[in-house]
């Protein structure tokens, strides 16, 4: 918490090499020392921020367990801050393809664990769907969690609002089409921004909570991230948003009251 009646919140635009979990868990551990610094409350970073947007048949490297020691390693960096973190894996699943899970994590605990819902259909052959809504408090505040192609499937952010949720977060890395060599960031930056202030616009309006989006940026192995963090107010205005589609923080105060 912050300021009496508000809610210092951060959004991390983050590059996540693919199968890098090392690589990857080092710049979390970076970013949110950075973000407490700003006195953020609640960090959130992109989809499979941990892992890298790998495919699982491919790296199989990439795929980890909850109770496993990439997770671990994330979780004790909570230790030393206030914060409630949220951060993104490929989850093993035991019982067949694997999941796409944010898990979350404070003081130094794992506090829970969302599954993507709406499964892409360019994900359908490697990764499967969650089922349930997740929902979290941080000193009072109640918020949701959605992720990436979540935002084509309007019940998961009414099932949120309906938990209670008064911020949703959705983590993202919605990988841009053509050819890496030609690649135009500006429109694959736009073309983001567009998806979200249509969408996520209409469900932070209908459901009268803030919604605030974190999304991987830049170039990978053999793929392309757009970037983009974004904070919809619950009338649907953009309130804060990134420049551009480079790496960094999105800081922003929301208008809430928790209590502790």
């Amino acid at each position: 918490m912050a300021d009496t009646g508000t809610t210092v919140i951060a959004l991390v635009q983050m590059r996540c090499e693919k199968g890098r979990v090392a690589e990857n868990l080092a710049a979390t551990r970076a970013n949110i020392e950075a973000a407490s610094g700003r006195g953020a409350a609640i960090i959130c970073f992109p989809e499979m921020s941990i892992t890298g947007y790998a495919n699982p048949v491919r790296m199989p490297e990439a795929v980890v367990r909850l109770d496993g020691p990439e997770v671990a390693r994330f979780v004790s960096f909570t230790r030393d801050t206030a914060a409630t973190v949220i951060a993104g894996i490929i989850e093993d699943n035991p019982a067949g393809l694997p999941f796409i899970t944010q898990v979350v994590a404070r003081r130094g605990d794992l506090v829970g664990s969302y599954r993507k819902r709406n499964v892409a259909p360019d994900e359908v052959g490697f990764f499967a769907p969650g089922v349930d809504a997740a929902v979290f408090d941080h000193d009072g505040v109640r918020f949701g969690l959605a992720v990436c192609a979540d935002i084509d499937e309007p019940k998961v952010f009414a099932d949120c609002a309906a938990a209670g949720a008064r911020v949703i977060f959705e983590s993202a890395a919605p990988g841009l089409h053509g050819s890496q060599a030609a690649r135009n960031w500006r429109s694959g930056y736009d073309w983001w921004r567009g998806e979200c202030q249509t969408k996520l616009g209409a469900y932070a309006r209908a459901h009268g909570a803030y919604i605030a989006v974190a999304t991987q940026a830049g170039r990978t192995i053999d793929e392309d991230f757009p970037g983009g963090g974004y904070v919809f107010d619950p009338g649907g205005t953009l309130i804060a948003e990134t420049v551009d589609w480079r790496e960094g923080l999105l800081v922003a105060n929301l208008a809430l009251t928790g209590h502790g």
